[in-house]
């Protein structure tokens, strides 16, 4: 059993609960757009740490993580990228590496929209925690709690980190 942290949307600014929040995990997962190396290096101390840049990351974070991220949790396959779309419209070739991939969990960020919900078509999980930071349009800073246990995710949780 796993128990992990994801965030994305960071764009610079971590906030001093995050770390606290993840206490109880095991690894912290970021979806991209940190806007700063420090935010990887203060996570990577916290917790075993699994990422992908986004697009405003510099070269330095670009060198540190991929683009895109495929591995195994437990049991289960995990597709990771930071543009990813959503399960109606996902983003170009996303789609069709998902179906190629068959991921039980497919993580993205970059809309700063909070969104969890199964695609029926593909068979997967999709997750985006929304944004962290305190740059773009969202209203309310989310991060999201999970546990992986075999090939089961459960105990999903949302938490609001405070207004934008």
């Amino acid at each position: 059993m796993k128990r992990i942290g994801l965030l994305s949307d960071t764009h610079g600014f971590l906030d001093e609960s995050i770390v606290r929040h993840f206490q109880s995990c095991d690894e912290i997962w970021h979806a991209g757009d940190f806007g700063s190396a420090d935010i990887a290096d203060e996570l990577a101390k916290a917790k075993p740490l699994r990422a992908v840049f986004g697009n405003i990351d510099s070269q330095a974070i670009r060198i540190r993580f991929p683009e895109e991220l495929i591995f195994t949790c437990e049991e289960v396959g995990v597709f990771m990228t930071h543009i990813g779309g959503t399960p109606s419209r996902y983003a170009s070739g996303v789609k069709a590496k998902l179906a190629a991939l068959r991921p039980k969990l497919f993580i993205c960020g970059h809309s700063h929209i909070l969104r969890i919900s199964y695609d029926q078509n593909l068979s997967c999980l999709y997750m985006n925690p929304g944004a962290a930071g305190k740059q773009g349009w969202h209203k309310m800073r989310t991060i999201v709690r999970f546990v992986v246990d075999g090939n089961e995710l459960r105990n999903c949780e949302v938490i609001e980190l405070g207004a934008r």
